[in-house]
């Protein structure tokens, strides 16, 4: 009967009797008991900051918060053998919510993907999404963020999506102590109704920046801030907050998070503010 067992199995009589035996259960017993040591770290790394990882963030949370090193393959096999599953990210890209009139003007795509300028305040890209909340509620997000370090350099969350929200987020981004603006210092956004605006325009020439717009409808002109905005969706826990005052504080702990504490793969393993820091250093 185990031999008829085992060639329909398609495993040798020497296979079975070895997996059975007393020498093979001890081993899978440790190798179990090894393997509830790693899923417990990384779930620390997992649940860190109450944000959901994958298995890259995992890798360099460890190494950055618990100095604990796995490589990615270990963490992979732990995290499929326990179903730990890390947040899969959805398109959701910004619909304009009005027309532009005569007044307004496209300028030229001055940044041309040039993402990585290796100078902090150089290059500064900024975009506007909608979030969904609470029972149908609706809210608006407009962040600045530095495309050589990945940090958010300033946002503002409003239930209505006027002009204000763009250039309020201009705003905060001049009383911000830690943007240092250098020479040839641009921000790029799409050619939404906000940027196009005369209102906006203005104030970006007040602040001594140098205007960039995407091609139409290309939204690779503009990668790392809707690459941005799609790791926000996933981790941060903006559909069980009930009015505009408990999102305004889960999307202040994020910000805070994603700058301060979320190690990222392309910035050699750090996190925005210490790959700024870098930057700055290496000068």
């Amino acid at each position: 009967m185990v031999t008829y067992l085992c060639k329909i199995a398609g495993v040798s009589r020497s296979g079975y009797y070895n997996y059975f035996s007393i020498k093979s259960q001890e081993r899978r017993k440790q190798q179990d008991e090894m393997d509830e040591i790693l899923r417990v770290n990384i779930l620390k790394a997992y649940h860190f900051k109450r944000y959901k990882k994958g298995a890259r963030q995992i890798k360099n949370t460890l190494a950055g918060q618990f100095k604990i090193v796995y490589n990615l393959k270990r963490i992979r096999r732990i995290m499929k053998k326990y179903g730990i599953v890390c947040p899969f990210r959805k398109a959701n890209p910004y619909r304009r919510m009005m027309k532009a009139t005569k007044e307004h003007r496209v300028v030229p795509n001055r940044l041309n993907r040039q993402f990585k300028q290796e100078v902090p305040g150089k290059s500064l890209l900024t975009d506007i999404t909608y979030l969904k909340y609470g029972k149908g509620q609706k809210a608006y997000l407009s962040t600045i963020l530095d495309s050589s370090t990945n940090e958010i350099l300033a946002y503002h969350v409003s239930d209505q999506i006027t002009m204000e929200l763009a250039t309020d987020t201009l705003r905060k981004l001049k009383r911000n102590r830690n943007f240092k603006k250098v020479e040839g210092s641009l921000i790029h956004s799409d050619q939404g109704t906000h940027y196009t605006h005369p209102d906006f325009q203005k104030l970006v020439k007040k602040l001594g920046l140098i205007q960039s717009m995407s091609r139409r409808g290309n939204c690779w002109d503009n990668a790392p801030q809707e690459s941005f905005f799609g790791h926000f969706k996933d981790e941060a826990s903006i559909k069980s907050c009930q009015n505009l005052d408990e999102l305004n504080k889960e999307i202040k702990q994020y910000m805070n998070y994603y700058n301060h504490y979320r190690y990222q793969w392309n910035l050699k393993k750090m996190t925005p503010v210490q790959y700024r820091n870098h930057l700055l250093k290496t000068a």
